[in-house]
């Protein structure tokens, strides 16, 4: 296990890249009929027709499988704590698809009234096997100082 990582650990243009998960037809449709039961995520005879052209993974069950390697790759002290952000889909994850998140630290902002901690903003691409972005996110995440 990887030693948790304090705000004063990091820098800008710091990256981290997670290590693989490969997503199946079953985990798409399993995850769908859960949370998100639309048809292009739960028959790929109905995802022919839809605006995807196939069997596509909800946005949300790509969100998290980029929360689960976000966890194992950057593993910051007190845990991945959000602060808002944005997230956009540019293309449908598809059975089969091999996705790994590369994250990049942009700003680092120590707290003016709390000293034991502050913001940092970051971007994560969630990428397939081919290197194409199946989700970019641009993260507010509090980031714990190092104690004394």
């Amino acid at each position: 296990m990887t030693a948790p990582l304090y705000l004063e650990d990091l820098h800008v243009g710091q990256t981290f890249v997670s290590g693989p998960v490969v997503i199946t037809a079953d985990e798409i449709k399993a995850f769908a009929r859960q949370f998100d039961p639309q048809p292009f995520h739960l028959d790929e005879e109905a995802a022919k027709d839809s605006l995807f052209g196939g069997l596509a993974a909800s946005g949300w069950h790509t969100a998290a499988l980029t929360m689960r390697l976000l966890v194992e790759a950057f593993p910051l002290a007190g845990g991945l704590v959000g602060a808002g952000g944005e997230t956009t889909w540019p293309r449908p994850t598809r059975p089969g698809d091999v996705l790994t998140v590369h994250v990049e630290v942009l700003e680092i902002l120590p707290s003016r009234t709390r000293a034991d901690r502050g913001m940092i903003r970051t971007r994560s691409e969630t990428r397939n096997q081919h290197g194409d972005a199946v989700q970019i996110s641009t993260t507010r995440i509090v980031a714990w100082r190092r104690p004394d």
